[in-house]
């Protein structure tokens, strides 16, 4: 593709605006300074603009570390959405893969491919999410059995789904959880209905993908091809 089309798909920039950019020196391609619009960007090139990584035009996918306090939407009356922590262009025609409530923190994938949400979201696909849980009250020794079975949550007449229990640390009611759905508010719901309480809620995984460590709250990163496709499988 040429670079400065490369650049209009990428960046949402006129021909106009590309060309300047170009133009100024501002842009590498491997680590080379390229000041013509006509030159052929190789694929998986590494095109960067003020020290910064241009992704390549097309399907984007973003592994984000959302901290609390942020929303998964565009818009928000009283909070900030989690889009305002990402730097990239065309914000609009992006969503989230899963969202996280409000005061809920870790990994939410974010995309505009549809068909790889739908993935993702689908109860029938079963992809597997999985959330580190702190508990306000003591873990009780039939957790377990009973999250495998399936829990009727308030106002559902289907139970959900088996989920899995692993608990991490009994003494401060530490657990993990996985869940193959996305209901509303669904982790605190289910423990809910044990008579329990959640009091944190961080989301480690979703499917293979795991949050990065490396990445601080807010933070995020592009997905690698690797776990774009683990999504499929």
């Amino acid at each position: 593709m040429r670079l400065d089309k490369y650049l209009c798909d990428a960046l949402g920039a006129t021909r106009k605006q590309a060309t300047k950019i170009i133009k100024s020196g501002d842009i590498t391609v491997d680590g080379e300074v390229q000041k013509s619009g006509a030159f052929k960007v190789p694929e998986g090139a590494e095109v960067m603009w003020e020290d910064r990584v241009i992704g390549a035009p097309g399907p984007r996918y973003i592994m984000l570390y959302k901290p609390a306090d942020f929303v998964c939407s565009h818009e928000d009356g009283y909070n900030q959405t989690a889009f305002a922590l990402l730097d990239e262009p065309k914000i609009e025609n992006l969503h989230f893969a899963g969202r996280l409530d409000v005061d809920t923190t870790g990994l939410v994938l974010i995309t505009d491919d549809g068909k790889w949400s739908h993935r993702i979201t689908s109860p029938k696909h079963k992809c597997e999410k999985t959330y580190r849980v702190w508990l306000v009250d003591a873990i009780q020794p039939d957790y377990a059995e009973k999250l495998e079975q399936g829990i009727i949550l308030r106002n559902e007449s289907e139970a959900t789904l088996p989920a899995r229990l692993e608990i991490v640390n009994e003494a401060e009611n530490e657990v993990l959880l996985t869940i193959v759905e996305g209901k509303y508010h669904q982790v605190k719901r289910m423990f809910a209905a044990l008579g329990n309480k959640v009091e944190y809620l961080h989301r480690e995984r979703i499917g293979s993908i795991e949050l990065d460590e490396a990445l601080e709250p807010g933070d995020y990163r592009y997905l690698t091809q690797e776990e774009i496709d683990s999504i499929w499988n």
